[in-house]
């Protein structure tokens, strides 16, 4: 069993956890809370239609739960001040954002080679939402 004094970094991928399916965006966003928790580095990429949360007011619209208690901005402004990085896809801007600017939170764009150059190391772990 590793413990987190092992691992740097959690790289969390969003791929299908998008606008279309809010209900399922809280979970990489409690896991990546979690992993701070433990004094992990986090880095969040949105992949595919994830990387609209990023845009302004998308996330700020969608709720996590169907009580609509907290929304998926409520989770990015909580991860943002626990000290996750959070990266938007080249390819999923071209795709499903083009020409769009995205939210402050947002700590720019990072595409498929920065993902797996990062997942390369050996102290790294990765998820995939």
């Amino acid at each position: 069993l590793l413990m987190s004094a092992d691992i740097d970094k959690l790289v969390i991928v969003l791929w299908s956890a998008g606008p279309e399916q809010p209900v399922l965006a809280a979970a990489p966003f409690v896991y990546a809370l979690a992993a701070r928790a433990l004094e992990v580095d986090v880095d969040m990429h949105f992949t595919s239609s994830t990387v609209r949360w990023l845009l302004p007011g998308v996330a700020d619209a969608a709720y996590t739960d169907a009580e609509r208690t907290k929304t998926v901005g409520d989770f990015i402004r909580e991860v943002k001040a626990a000290g996750v990085r959070l990266f938007a896809c080249g390819m999923a801007m071209h795709e499903h954002a083009r020409n769009q600017t995205l939210i402050e939170e947002c700590d720019g764009q990072a595409g498929a080679a920065t993902v797996v150059s990062e997942t390369m190391h050996v102290r790294a772990r990765t998820m995939i939402f």
